[in-house]
């Protein structure tokens, strides 16, 4: 009887466990994809020549604010996303869940840059502080600012095509 009782519990274990195994769902990671949503042109402070033209996706939400370019495999070098807040202020960035390298150009009330991060690590939780108050942040890849010869001083001026 208990041979009986223990080869039944065996065998109602080995297929509940089996059963488990075979219902494992692929759970696929999150990506959000890039929606224009503006364009922005940068200047050079010392000849207000263009430097750059590129398409923004624009955080002015406290959900676009706090998720920001989480979730993103690649994005195009034409490409960034403009964070856009109330007030000027200290402002700290970090990478949590962010797939990319980039780069954070912090920009004032005028939209004048005040400071750089240069080559944020993907998934860095480190603080990523603005030297001086910011309203506005810009993301893009890593190595854009560098490439552009970016300065404090420079600035930038963007359109918001949900706005119009």
């Amino acid at each position: 009887m208990k041979f009986r009782f223990l080869s039944t519990t065996l065998l109602c274990t080995t297929i509940f466990f089996s059963a488990c195994k075979e219902e494992k769902k692929d759970i696929k990671p999150i990506e959000i994809p890039f929606t224009k949503e503006g364009e922005l042109t940068i200047f050079k402070a010392a000849t207000d020549s263009i430097v750059a033209n590129i398409d923004i996706e624009i955080a002015d939400t406290d959900y676009d604010i706090q998720t920001g370019l989480m979730y993103r495999n690649s994005m195009e070098e034409n490409q960034g996303m403009l964070f856009v807040f109330p007030s000027m202020r200290e402002r700290f960035f970090y990478m949590k869940n962010t797939r990319i390298p980039l780069d954070l150009i912090y920009l004032d009330n005028n939209k004048y840059i005040v400071s750089f991060q240069e080559n944020a690590e993907p998934f860095n939780e480190a603080s990523l502080p603005s030297i001086a108050p910011a309203q506005y942040v810009l993301e893009v890849n890593a190595g854009l600012a560098q490439k552009w010869f970016l300065e404090v001083g420079d600035r930038i001026e963007y359109t918001d095509n949900q706005k119009k």
